[in-house]
């Protein structure tokens, strides 16, 4: 019988993976702890909800101010080298804060230039590790690496970490910012672990003809149909989600009367929903292809919309919530490993940095719509808007579905081939049924 450690953690996989996860794993911790932490310090210095929500945009502006960059430096660069000095500049922000704390000299202003610049760090961190997994397991390993990473974001991220942050914030201001320092650092001494990760060869260009490494990614992007297509869908569905979601503090307290203990717990039922999906996910891989999950999590992110919109029972919102989890992160999972699986190694960090542009440009879109939305026609109003979006976008992709799932992966160089790459056929993603 397998060991726990084997069971998430599968021998076939290679120690540097482990040292992968448990540094992922460790890093999601201490992000938790600061997703509960840094709200309630801002909140401790300042009244102003303008400051208040500016904490919060800190996490998106760096994404579309150096999104594209980041990705390209991963692109040209030791991507394991560049996590490691991430990181470790992530744990200098932080740190200096402490100090800030420590000596009574913090206000709202030296809060919001940590988060900024601490953001910043996460976004080069985070766009060189998306690149590391398909560097060190193979292709049919894929989906099972991502779905053990994505359980690490929801435990360490989602569940543990923002109680724990709370509760160390209660002890003291800079307790909680403290621990985070110390679960990066480690996280840096983890991923230093993995065998050195080879700088991606550089796509050759005619002799004389200058190079523009981001208009390169932009210019795959735009002649690979999948690929395009599938972060097109990631943009429009997050435009969708993010209008109700702006507000949700609101439909929950007010809407649904579920008082903040009640809107806690509506959060953390989507987490439980992600935990089940996540540790199924080998499950399904084995037995239901790739487009029929895809159309499946689409069509159930439109009837959530539409639960949400129709009920009033919280809870009905309690199911809805915990529906969301189970297919919201198999989505997740899914979609981050036929990327992967499509893109060659050379572009991994620009095209990811392109879809994380997506996904952040897709909330700012959706927060500031839903917000307008909810202002005129009621709290609501947002889902009806995220129903009808996003059914119209089902829809449009239904069909090209198919050719994302049924498009040829590029298994040049994975790990474990002697001869460079995979005979055309093997490890390949499900078709379509």
């Amino acid at each position: 019988m397998p060991s726990l450690g084997d069971a998430i953690a599968p021998p076939r996989m290679g120690r540097d993976f482990r040292w992968l996860l448990a540094s992922s794993w460790t890093s999601n911790i201490g992000d938790g702890i600061a997703l509960s932490a840094a709200p309630l310090l801002i909140a401790s210095l300042t009244s102003s909800p303008v400051l208040v929500a500016a904490g919060a945009m800190m996490q998106f502006l760096p994404w579309l101010l150096f999104g594209l960059l980041a990705g390209s430096v991963a692109d040209h660069h030791d991507r394991r080298r560049l996590v490691m000095l991430a990181n470790a500049l992530r744990a200098v922000v932080v740190a200096v804060l402490v100090v800030f704390l420590l000596t009574g000299a913090a206000n709202v202003w030296i809060v919001l230039a940590t988060a900024f610049l601490y953001g910043t760090a996460e976004v080069f961190a985070d766009s060189a590790g998306s690149t590391l997994l398909p560097m060190l397991v193979k292709p049919t390993d894929l989906g099972i690496g991502n779905a053990r990473m994505q359980a690490g974001y929801l435990v360490g991220n989602q569940l543990a970490g923002p109680p724990l942050g709370a509760f160390l914030f209660a002890v003291g201001s800079f307790v909680p910012f403290l621990v985070q320092v110390v679960c990066v650092a480690l996280a840096v001494l983890l991923i230093s672990r993995i065998a050195q990760t080879p700088v991606p060869p550089r796509t050759e260009k005619p002799e004389g003809e200058p190079r523009h490494p981001i208009r390169e990614g932009l210019r795959w992007l735009r002649g690979n149909p999948p690929v395009r297509t599938l972060v097109l869908i990631i943009l429009v569905f997050n435009v969708t989600w993010a209008a109700p979601w702006g507000v949700l503090v609101l439909y929950a307290t007010e809407y649904l009367g579920m008082g903040p203990v009640g809107y806690g717990a509506l959060t953390t039922a989507s987490a439980l929903g992600g935990i089940i999906a996540i540790f199924g996910f080998g499950w399904l891989e084995k037995r239901v292809s790739f487009a029929t999950l895809m159309r499946v999590c689409l069509s159930c992110e439109v009837l959530m919309h539409l639960g949400f919109a129709l009920t009033t029972s919280p809870v009905v919102a309690f199911a809805l919530m915990f529906g969301f989890g189970l297919y919201a992160f198999v989505w997740a999972t899914i979609s981050t490993t036929v990327r992967q699986r499509l893109v060659p190694l050379e572009l991994q960090g620009r095209i990811a940095s392109v879809n994380m542009v997506g996904v952040f440009g897709g909330l700012v879109i959706g927060q500031l719509l839903g917000g307008l939305i909810a202002q005129v026609w009621g709290l609501t109003a947002p889902w009806w808007f995220a129903f009808a979006g996003s059914a119209l976008t089902l829809a449009l992709v239904w069909r090209p579905i198919s050719h994302i799932a049924a498009a040829k992966p590029v298994l040049e160089g994975a790990p474990g081939d002697s001869d460079g790459g995979l005979e055309p056929g093997q490890g390949g993603m499900p078709l379509p049924d």
